[in-house]
């Protein structure tokens, strides 16, 4: 890979055209036009009008999409063929034969939001061309009748970061904060979410998005403690060392070298 992996997804509604620029101006690294949660039964074909109209592929997005199992799947599925698509997200993904349909058009990101999805992970993170697994935290608790916390849902978030690893996928996508002005409360779930291996936040609303970037990219601090590492490791030529009093061994110098590397993918982004 040579670049950062995408830290803010932002959705932006299908029905809202006038908000599409002002979604790729946002700073998001992945604008996603939503075709299903925030678009009305009645609105849903001018959605997809909508989005076909402004498609290009000068600003490559993601499309998400209707589940299978609804009237509005097969059209949306047809509007992935277009330029521009740069992958499909794929509301309450279930069943590996509806990720084959979709993956022989883009790459696929499976939201992962109902009990009979978590049920059947890890044949959904090895489908193919599955690049990485997002979870929908609001929608999976309606289906499993839970009135959940974040912390109440680590277990599930956890499978999907396991799932994710052992089908070499990039890290998954956390469910978006509800918060939209209590920015201290996105930036706490997004560090949490990062601390439990994921790589990435959805977002609701374009105030989301600085604060999910920073939370997913390396910190200053984090840097400069790798560079030393680094530093020391080179004035070690090969021998044991320890760094502010603690032995630095291999999986420690690997994650340096990996905050290293991230942080300069970001800088040339």
């Amino acid at each position: 890979m040579n670049h950062a992996p995408h830290r803010s997804w932002l959705f932006v509604p299908g029905n809202r055209p006038e908000r599409f620029d002002k979604a790729i101006a946002s700073g998001a690294d992945a604008v996603i036009v939503d075709l299903e949660d925030a678009v009305p039964p009645d609105q849903k074909d001018a959605a997809r009008a909508n989005a076909a109209a402004w498609l290009s592929p000068s600003r490559p997005v993601v499309l998400r999409i209707n589940a299978a199992d609804t009237p509005w799947f097969r059209d949306d599925l047809a509007l992935c063929r277009r330029p521009g698509v740069a992958a499909v997200m794929l509301a309450k993904a279930e069943r590996v034969d509806d990720l084959i349909a979709i993956g022989a058009l883009a790459p696929i990101v499976p939201l992962i939001e109902s009990a009979a999805g978590f049920d059947n992970l890890r044949a959904l993170a090895s489908a193919p061309n599955v690049q990485r697994l997002a979870f929908g935290a609001i929608d999976f608790q309606l289906d499993l009748a839970m009135r959940a916390t974040f912390d109440e849902l680590l277990f599930f978030r956890s499978q999907l970061v396991l799932a994710s690893r052992v089908a070499n996928l990039q890290a998954p996508i956390d469910s978006p904060s509800t918060a939209i002005d209590a920015l201290e409360e996105v930036d706490s779930e997004a560090q949490r979410a990062r601390r439990l291996g994921f790589g990435a936040k959805l977002c609701i609303h374009p105030k989301q998005v600085a604060v999910v970037n920073a939370a997913f990219s390396p910190s200053a601090a984090e840097i400069a403690w790798a560079q030393r590492v680094l530093q020391a490791n080179g004035e070690a030529a090969g021998a044991a060392f320890a760094l502010d009093g603690k032995m630095i061994d291999k999986p420690v110098l690997l994650r340096a070298e990996a905050i290293v590397r991230e942080a300069a993918l970001r800088v040339e982004r």
